[in-house]
């Protein structure tokens, strides 16, 4: 049995973390498998969206803490253990393993989803928020949980959290480590839709049809814009977003949506 399960079909990508027994901890081969799969997920165009979750009692608990314990919690290149005393050893396990998750997820112009249950804690957490969108069962406890064994948030906190919550509210989530229901994470802005957990699947299902059905070209031109709009002023995105239209209406796709419309009927994107 694999620490992660990769597979595709109909154009739906999965990606399900597979370590039950310790609630989805990362493990050295879990991060492998995890970063070539994301790297499948950029590269194929065959690929149109794709779905992030978790097996058994939760999503993902982040770090081992019992790798912690025996010295052992951070990754080397090669996939070992890191039981270096240097603190550039463990600087560079990061960011040649870990945190290349997130770098990944943000490269792909496809939508990519959570969805979260049970635990979704520290790290594991803060992977969501490179996604696109979460869906949460209502089951689902969340925490920004590092100073609980007295550590950085290094996996992505820092840069998430204050465009999500601000800066005042990032912070509190940090040092306190309080735990929010998956009520209250929504109400922050931090999970997009929560669900009962007995729909949880069907609720997924139907979101990521509809996302897969949908025009691909103009959807990751969509995400593209969106993104960057972020960190551009408002001339550029205007400009950038002139130049989506221009290709985006030469497609078959923008012919059939409008023809559906004068038809009045459903579009057949390709």
């Amino acid at each position: 049995m694999t620490d992660l399960i990769f597979n595709v079909e109909n154009g739906v990508a999965k990606i399900i973390l597979n370590r039950p027994d310790s609630l989805n901890a990362f493990s050295a081969e879990m991060i492998d498998l995890w970063i070539k799969a994301l790297e499948t997920v950029r590269d194929s165009d065959d690929i149109r969206v794709l779905v992030i979750s978790g097996n058994g009692r939760g999503f993902c608990s982040g770090g081992d803490i019992k790798s912690m314990g025996r010295g052992e919690g951070f990754l080397q290149s090669d996939g070992t253990e890191d039981f270096s005393s240097t603190a550039l050893a463990r600087k560079n396990s990061l960011w040649k393993r870990v945190q290349r998750i997130p770098l990944l997820v943000k490269e792909i112009d496809k939508p990519v989803i959570a969805v979260l249950h049970g635990v979704a804690f520290g790290a594991g957490f803060d992977m969501t928020l490179a996604c696109d969108i979460r869906i949460a069962a209502e089951n689902t406890k969340i925490s920004e949980s590092y100073l609980n064994v007295g550590i950085v948030p290094g996996d992505g906190a820092a840069w998430f959290l204050p465009r999500f919550v601000g800066t005042d509210q990032a912070l509190d989530l940090l040092w306190t480590r309080k735990v929010l229901t998956a009520k209250e994470a929504k109400d922050m802005g931090l999970v997009t839709y929560v669900v009962e957990d007995d729909k949880l699947e069907e609720f997924v299902e139907d979101y990521v049809q509809k996302l897969a059905s949908g025009p691909q070209t103009v959807m990751r031109f969509t995400k593209r814009a969106v993104y960057q709009g972020l960190n551009i002023d408002l001339r550029s995105s205007l400009d950038m977003i002139s130049s989506a239209m221009g290709i985006v209406t030469e497609l078959e796709d923008y012919q059939e949506g409008v023809q559906a419309v004068l038809e009045k009927r459903k579009p057949n994107f390709k």
